[in-house]
């Protein structure tokens, strides 16, 4: 990585500076499935804050990036820890013993005096000089290590019986694949001698009256390079689009994640592959609610049944079902089918229930035998349904 001068890493993945490795990150992936490109195609905007937070992300979650940035306020590949560690005391006790950066001394470089120049910190001119020597160039050049693959997020909407059954599902991912030329290595070809510092790893470069000797921003100071893959254009791997195929499990619910190992983004350079989660969506029925794993249904009564109660059939997950209306069942009851509800997912051996909401209908009348029945049963039942309302409402009379 070359030098990152004046980045605040922690803003751009929103943490405080104290926070821990798993806050960092949790920060890096949630700001990770927001901005990869693969989430914005075209959107170069989206793949500029990728590039961002990945950076921020590769200092910061290494301990040993970390504690140069906290201490420097700035990265570099040519600083270890020590180095970082001297200088940040030689800075604050004013003195101290000279750090040597690759045989340069930045002893000078103290407080706002000396050889730092005249109205010029010499903490500002040592950061501008060295981020001008440590160009973006160089990242791009110098060898990477095994990077693992970046997770995927997808949707997939199943129907009501699949997720109460269970049952195979499929969805379409684009994904970053292994590149099939050069297996992930994103090169071809064996190694030769570097044309930009003739295979010595090293090239001289001014820093205003300075000389310096930095590694080769083209070979990353090994003194090799290599022919980029023609396929892949470097980058180890190419776009697919592919069917991935996933199990549902009887009883998963609406929102539901489901993880599918080694299913994101492929790896570079031998890194491991990231992973896939689907997030399920499942879909209605015209008769059953699910609420959990509980499933709720609304079941007409005639007024006879509801009075005098009755065994009546209902309509379960499973089939039909016999339901006891007890005597002077009211309108909007619930009654209980105990584990007559969908087996849970996430807890073996677990149903949940059936809840039936009563509807009593009022039959219509259309003969005068039928009403002067329903006059006599009013006679034989003179209650008030209405006593105490008013009082209980407030309302005067």
């Amino acid at each position: 990585m070359a030098t990152t001068a004046n980045k605040d890493y922690y803003g751009t993945l929103g943490v405080k500076r104290t926070a821990t490795q798993e806050e960092i990150r949790k920060a890096f992936r949630k700001a990770a499935r927001k901005y990869h490109p693969d989430v914005n195609p075209g959107d170069k905007k989206a793949e500029e804050k990728f590039k961002e937070i990945s950076e921020a992300n590769d200092v910061l979650s290494d301990e040993k990036k970390r504690k140069v940035y906290d201490q420097l306020g700035f990265y570099s590949d040519q600083i270890d820890p020590a180095q970082a560690e001297a200088y940040a005391r030689q800075q604050q006790g004013g003195g101290g013993i000279p750090v040597d950066f690759g045989g340069f001394d930045f002893s000078g470089f103290q407080g706002g005096g000396g050889a730092a120049g005249a109205g010029q910190s010499g903490w500002g001119s040592f950061k501008d000089i060295f981020s001008g020597i440590f160009s973006g160039q160089q990242q791009q050049h110098q060898p990477r290590g095994p990077q693992p693959g970046t997770d995927l997020e997808y949707q997939a909407t199943i129907d009501f019986w699949s997720a109460i059954r269970g049952g195979n599902a499929r969805i379409q991912v684009h994904r970053q694949e292994t590149c099939p030329t050069c297996h992930g290595q994103a090169h071809t070809g064996g190694p030769m001698t570097c044309p930009e510092c003739n295979g010595t790893g090293q090239v001289t470069q001014m820093g205003g009256r300075m000389k310096f000797n930095i590694p080769c921003p083209r070979c990353g100071g090994s003194g090799r390079v290599t022919s980029e893959c023609a396929t892949c254009h470097g980058q180890g791997t190419v776009s697919r689009t592919e069917t991935v195929e996933f199990r549902i499990k009887a009883g998963t619910r609406d929102g539901q994640r489901i993880r599918l190992a080694g299913k994101g983004n492929a790896g570079v350079n031998g890194g491991p592959a990231g992973d896939l989660y689907v997030i399920v969506r499942t879909g209605t029925n015209p008769v059953f609610t699910r609420v959990g794993d509980d499933i709720q249904v609304t079941v007409p009564v005639t007024v006879p049944e509801a009075s005098l109660g009755a065994k009546v059939e209902v309509p379960t997950i499973d089939g039909r079902a016999q339901l006891k209306i007890p005597p002077g069942t009211q309108n909007g009851q619930k009654l209980r089918l105990r584990e007559r509800g969908v087996e849970s997912a996430s807890h073996a051996g677990q149903r949940g229930d059936q809840i039936v909401t009563v509807q009593v209908v009022v039959p219509t009348l259309n003969d005068e035998r039928s009403r002067e029945i329903m006059r006599e049963l009013a006679k034989l039942n003179a209650t008030d349904p209405r006593e105490g309302l008013f009082e209980k409402a407030g309302t005067r009379d």
